[in-house]
């Protein structure tokens, strides 16, 4: 009698869920966006930063509706994070800190920041509604901003200060990130002023410093979260 084949595939299709799939879409960015950076199409690098803060939402929306969640599917995400929203962001301060000489290395703390952050909210039960440290997704946001805010020449920005302002900002925004400082959550779970003024009052002012600085308002927004964030906790 012939013997049964072995019918186990050569991997498994679960790999490959839809969410899986928009997370590998945020990797890619990421990859894109490094190749960017290196061409010095930096602006080109920070839109692909905000096409996989996109994606990196779509992700986790489209497994909440499907009820599509796995322990892979969440180690992806991860890495792809550490890729878009850790390594890339780091290229972008790099070469938009030119002539610093060896300071302009202060670019690579976020990188190791990001991998910390992302190891220890991977581990840490306390962050399953809320946040300890700055997200990575957020440092990765104001980064994006930097080429456009540079690029239209406000005077503060000149081109003797701004790489000493980016690698204040580089180290700064690390201790931030792999601090145990409770983060204002974002998740409404009812729609009470009570319960979410703090949340009501940040996206009206989020919204109030856009409309009135445009690409500049993202650090401005970046600072308000963390002074929300002090004052909640």
């Amino acid at each position: 009698m012939e013997k049964r084949r072995n019918l186990t595939p050569f991997f498994s299709m679960k790999l490959f869920t839809f969410p899986n799939i928009i997370t590998l879409g945020n990797l890619a960015c990421g990859f894109f966006g490094i190749l960017a950076a290196t061409q010095g199409k930096l602006q080109e690098a920070g839109i692909l930063i905000f096409v996989a803060l996109i994606l990196d939402f779509l992700d986790g929306f489209v497994a909440r509706m499907f009820n599509s969640y796995s322990e892979i599917g969440a180690q992806l995400d991860s890495l792809a994070d550490m890729v878009s929203f850790g390594v890339l962001p780091s290229f972008i301060l790099y070469y938009l800190m030119n002539d610093m000489g060896f300071l302009q290395y202060l670019a690579l703390i976020p990188t190791f920041s990001s991998a910390l952050r992302l190891a220890k909210f991977n581990i840490d039960d306390r962050q399953s509604d809320s946040f300890r440290g700055l997200p990575t997704p957020a440092n990765a946001m104001v980064v994006a901003s930097f080429p456009f805010i540079v690029t239209r020449g406000y005077s503060f920005l000149s081109p003797e200060v701004t790489p000493f302002i980016l690698g204040t900002y580089a180290v700064l925004i690390s201790i931030i990130m792999i601090s145990d400082m409770p983060m204002l959550a974002l998740k409404v779970k009812n729609f009470s002023w009570a319960s979410n003024s703090l949340r009501y009052l940040f996206l009206i002012g989020s919204l109030a410093l856009f409309a009135a600085f445009q690409v500049a308002a993202v650090p401005l927004i970046l600072l308000l979260y963390i002074a929300f964030s002090l004052k909640k906790n």
